[in-house]
């Protein structure tokens, strides 16, 4: 008989998949980092920082306080690659033979839209190459503008377009990054022992991409899935039901839906005792607006009943809740978010507003939960001090200031 799973039991078991659990209980080693990656499948990359950028606190909301460098490094050592996969993402390097057989085949996201500018700009794409082959790795900053104008993401330089459109369809690769900025180099040069030869055909990567977004999620319906690696939804169809019917997935069903999840055999055990009850999250901590539990907003809001956007593209005066609000995990749910800002110079972690969802019970646990994450989250920033500005309820707010002084 199927397993048959509540929605509890599905946000249960996402959290323990993606490493959100349990309370960090030792320190954090490089190791560990890459584990966290390799458990995920995909860290986003996103460059707004008025907290530590998003890949960086990714990793904190699971390990706790640990070196931000030994990101970049593991790029630089190979261990992960840099690519468009979710959005642009570090990936494990184990992965590269998927990403290099959809990029051969003109399947990955993007891919039209760079071989067709390449097309159009032939000189443009030989002169950049030849460059790199001679002079070495370089940055989008080593070139200046000609033109005058001002760039932006919307009018990038001919250099910097050419370097990522290179990047896309794979001739180029990140190299390494310094002060977070991409230094790219030719693909042979950065994996110089790979050989496409070794590539995997397209049905074998499509596969393991599935196989990998059902790991990282639990258990989930094909709509999760697609969003997973951003697949097409009837190709992501197809393929569950195909590897359900191997034997390489399990169907379960959930009660209420009408649509089966799909499960990974080697996350049955685990599925079995989300379903019993058994698993349950003890962790309070803060999530990126690009943590993978959080990323789907629809998601979001079926699983977990948080209607969640990011309003840092929204025009001030239409903000709700503030510019990069930071969703708060607590005991299994999303609890509330918070509007922060590490004034690094100050070394203050301000919490410039803080909102609880309706019906959170705004009790002495819960402020003493979140103070504790809010005191691990400045330390890890250098920050002496955590400043509440607005809280509501303001109740709440008087509860967190206080256990903030314990």
């Amino acid at each position: 008989m199927p397993l048959t799973l509540s929605t509890d039991a599905l946000r249960a078991l996402l959290l323990a998949v993606q490493g959100l659990d349990r309370p960090v209980e030792q320190t954090a080693t490089k190791d560990d980092v890459l584990a966290a990656i390799r458990r995920m499948k995909t860290l986003q990359i996103d460059t707004i920082h008025v907290v530590a950028r998003s890949p960086y606190l990714v990793l904190w909301s699971r390990l706790g306080a640990y070196e931000p460098h030994w990101l970049t490094d593991l790029l630089a050592e190979r261990a992960i690659f840099e690519y468009w996969s979710h959005e642009a993402c570090f990936l494990p390097i184990d992965d590269y033979p998927i990403y290099r057989a959809l990029m051969l085949a003109g399947q990955t996201r993007r891919d039209a839209y760079a071989r067709r500018w390449l097309q159009e700009h032939p000189s443009i794409a030989a002169m950049l190459l030849d460059h790199i082959r001679h002079n070495g790795p370089v940055r989008s900053a080593d070139f200046v503008r000609a033109d005058g104008d001002r760039g932006g993401w919307w009018n990038w330089k001919v250099e910097k377009m050419a370097l990522e459109m290179l990047f896309i369809v794979g001739d180029l690769m990140i190299d390494r990054r310094e002060n977070f900025q991409r230094i790219y180099d030719l693909r042979e040069r950065v994996l110089p022992a790979w050989d496409d030869a070794r590539t995997p055909g397209v049905d074998v990567a499509q596969r393991a991409l599935i196989l990998a977004a059902v790991h990282a999620l639990g258990a989930a319906p094909v709509r999760w899935l697609a969003d997973y690696f951003r697949t097409g939804k009837a190709e992501t169809t197809r393929i569950a039901t195909r590897l359900a019917a191997e034997g390489a997935l399990v169907t379960a069903t959930v009660r209420g839906w009408q649509e089966p999840v799909y499960l990974h055999p080697d996350n049955m055990l685990l599925a079995e005792a989300a379903a019993d009850g058994a698993l349950q999250s003890t962790v309070t901590t803060l999530l990126s607006p690009f943590d993978p539990v959080v990323w789907d907003r629809q998601r979001a809001l079926e699983l977990f009943g948080f209607d969640y956007r990011i309003e840092c593209y929204t025009p001030a005066t239409r903000r709700r809740y503030g510019y990069f609000t930071l969703p708060i995990l607590h005991h299994g749910a999303l609890v509330g978010r918070l509007d922060p800002k590490a004034h690094r110079k100050e070394r203050i972690f301000e919490v410039k507003a803080l909102y609880l969802e309706p019906g959170v019970d705004p009790n002495e646990e819960l402020a003493t939960g979140l103070a504790a994450a809010l005191r691990a989250c400045a330390a890890w920033h250098g920050a002496l001090e955590v400043v509440i500005r607005f809280c509501d309820p303001s109740a709440f707010g008087s509860l967190l200031k206080q256990a903030l002084r314990c």
